[in-house]
């Protein structure tokens, strides 16, 4: 990557950053296709964007690519791209395997990130018990996440039976006290007739 690429790659993303999601993803966008992003700290976030973006392929492609970055890449880096490489996994229809990502990642580096991921795709998986398990240990971690409180919300609803969604009420309510604009949680607080 030259000087000119680099501060290009720099400018995507401060504006990344900034929110400024577009203007990223297109002078990302550009860049990789002109095979001038190569670095694991730009293609970790453009992944990101393309995650969000429902482009699955190209978020695995850019993942690959950011696994062989020249410089290498750090254990927060690579916690981070295997995370992310389990949600393309997951959405290209590998749960299993995306599981299987995930709870390797989590044995290794147990944090807010590995929990709330996890925790959510133990519920799409739709085994009750383990969903529950997993994201009580999450709250357990910490009481104040609101995705861990909206992921135990979502196991008692989507996987607790009627009996359930009475329990799930109140962790959805204690989600969005941390988190009130949480589209999630507030999807899920509309379904009561409170």
């Amino acid at each position: 990557m030259g000087l000119k690429e680099m501060f290009a790659a720099r400018k995507a993303l401060m504006a990344h950053s900034k929110g400024d999601t577009e203007g990223a993803y297109a002078q990302y966008t550009a860049l990789y296709d002109a095979g001038n992003l190569t670095d694991a700290k730009y293609l970790l976030p453009y992944s990101i964007l393309l995650l969000r973006r429902n482009e699955f392929e190209k978020a695995r492609e850019v993942l690959k690519k950011a696994e062989k970055s020249p410089g290498g890449i750090t254990p927060e880096q690579r916690a981070t791209l295997l995370t992310n490489y389990a949600v393309c996994s997951w959405k290209l229809g590998k749960t299993d395997y995306a599981l299987e990502l995930l709870e390797e990642v989590h044995r290794k580096n147990p944090c807010g990130n590995s929990y709330a991921t996890l925790g959510y795709l133990l519920v799409e998986a739709g085994d009750f018990e383990k969903a529950l398990e997993f994201n009580r240990q999450a709250v357990d971690y910490d009481d104040e996440d609101p995705l861990a409180l909206d992921n135990m919300g979502q196991t008692y609803y989507r996987l607790g039976g009627e009996e359930g969604k009475k329990e799930a009420l109140k962790w959805f309510k204690k989600a969005v006290k941390f988190k009130p604009d949480a589209v999630d949680t507030n999807y899920f607080l509309a379904l009561y007739d409170v």
